[in-house]
């Protein structure tokens, strides 16, 4: 009975300390947005709209050897916003959101530019929040909405 209890004791001493190491790994969420450039204006306006349904995956490399160390994939809301969970830190690893795809016919041409976004996964960076946002991602619009004359006029890029 006694060598069940020290067993019994030992395994659950165990499993608290394999969850009080895991608690203290860290979680992150990447938060982004992808968007259909309706004016072809290669990035946001006021006419921009937000893709549903879009697919985007992200992939972080070790530095400097190239070695994939994490892959993950997610799509886009309602919103056109998407979510990615990840744990542990990448310190030493460059992270990119990259676009896949769009479900929207006639917006499907990524914005070269706009088709990836490096993101910093990790504490070391100065950023008390586990949430890391990444610069929103785009396809343009296969032909310009009527209105995009007059919007572009007013950032001067009326050609």
């Amino acid at each position: 009975m006694a060598k069940f209890q020290l067993v019994s004791t030992l395994f659950l001493l165990s499993a608290l300390a394999g969850l009080a190491f895991a608690s203290t790994q860290p979680r992150f969420t990447i938060q982004g947005r992808v968007y259909c450039d309706t004016c072809r204006a290669g990035f946001e306006t006021s006419a921009t709209e937000y893709i549903k349904g879009a697919k985007v995956k992200i992939e972080c490399k070790r530095y400097p050897t190239g070695e994939v160390t994490y892959k993950g994939e997610a799509v886009t809301d309602d919103s056109g916003t998407y979510q990615l969970n990840i744990d542990n830190d990448h310190q030493d690893e460059t992270c990119e959101v990259v676009l896949v795809e769009s479900p929207v016919e006639g917006c499907n041409e990524i914005v070269v530019g706009r088709d990836r976004a490096s993101i910093m996964i990790t504490q070391n960076v100065g950023i008390s929040s586990d949430t890391r946002y990444a610069n929103s991602l785009g396809f343009y619009k296969e032909t310009p909405l009527p209105a995009c004359g007059e919007l572009l006029r007013m950032f001067d890029l009326d050609d």
